[in-house]
């Protein structure tokens, strides 16, 4: 994890900095030191504040950088997160960089959290999907842990979802059944999800051997209800409702039965928690 986050660190770094942060080094003195503290100024839940203290020490090792309070804490807002302490110029240098992980992370953070205090009280979980920003994917899905909610596969490589196209080339059931067997010999750690867009297909799903989950795609409540029915007491596969969920009509789907609600705007519409960078006298 630290060396891909130190690489993502790198590149931000290199797109603001460029040839040399041209203010700091003008208008700040090179030995002025300083002291700051990165605050939220919103209620929410944090994440991101361990890659944030990074990008500090990754523009200076020489700062001093204290963690104040965790990732995965809920917060409100005027707390502080971050103290810093050395450079002035390269506090804020590392400024921009430092609150724009933070920042995105949060609210990915803040966001699941609003979703997962929906679903309690009920046995649903809330999964992330893999809508993700491109290079962000494990910051942003540990950011959903932090906020409650639980990962989805990480990518192509560690759960088989085998969706209605792959259905539709692969030339049915029967192929997609002996494919399945194929994969648990050969992968044995590798589960296996279906997607169903109606009860006929969970039905026939539910008689086929080695499907770990099924997905129930854009069903009404009405079906989720029927679909958890039919597969009565055994517990397995497990159902994982999905399809254009909203927090509104979240709580009513999580009452069907359904074990997981994947919920994709976690992730690609989650709005930035309000978080900044104040100095202090030394």
């Amino acid at each position: 994890m630290h060396d891909h986050t130190d690489k993502l660190i790198e590149l931000a770094l290199a797109e603001d900095i460029g040839g040399g942060d041209v203010t700091s080094l003008y208008f700040i003195p090179e030995g002025r030191r300083a002291c700051a503290f990165v605050a939220v100024r919103h209620d929410g839940v944090v994440s991101g504040v361990e890659v944030a203290a990074r990008v500090f020490v990754a523009v200076d090792p020489e700062l001093d950088v204290e963690i104040l309070i965790a990732d995965g804490s809920r917060v409100a807002a005027g707390a502080m997160l971050i103290r810093v302490e050395g450079s002035a110029r390269s506090i804020l240098t590392a400024e921009r960089t430092a609150l724009n992980f933070l920042q995105r992370l949060s609210g990915v953070a803040t966001l699941t959290a609003r979703y997962v205090e929906q679903v309690k009280g009920t046995n649903a979980r809330v999964l992330d999907t893999r809508k993700t920003t491109p290079g962000y994917r494990f910051l942003e899905k540990q950011a959903v842990v932090h906020g409650g909610g639980t990962n989805h596969r990480m990518g192509l490589y560690d759960r088989a979802m085998v969706k209605d196209n792959h259905l539709a080339a692969e030339g049915g059931v029967e192929a997609v059944q002996a494919a399945i067997h194929q994969l648990k010999s050969e992968k044995p750690g590798v589960e296996v999800e279906l997607e169903a867009d109606e009860l006929d297909q969970v039905r026939e799903f539910l008689g086929m051997e080695g499907v770990d989950h099924i997905l129930l795609d854009n069903m009404s409540l009405e079906q989720l209800t029927a679909a958890v029915t039919l597969r009565g007491d055994r517990g397995r596969p497990q159902f994982e409702a999905s399809g254009g969920v909203t927090l509104k009509e979240l709580k009513e789907i999580a009452r069907t039965g359904v074990d997981f609600i994947s919920v994709g705007a976690l992730t690609h519409s989650a709005p930035s928690l309000d978080i900044g960078l104040d100095f202090e006298s030394l």
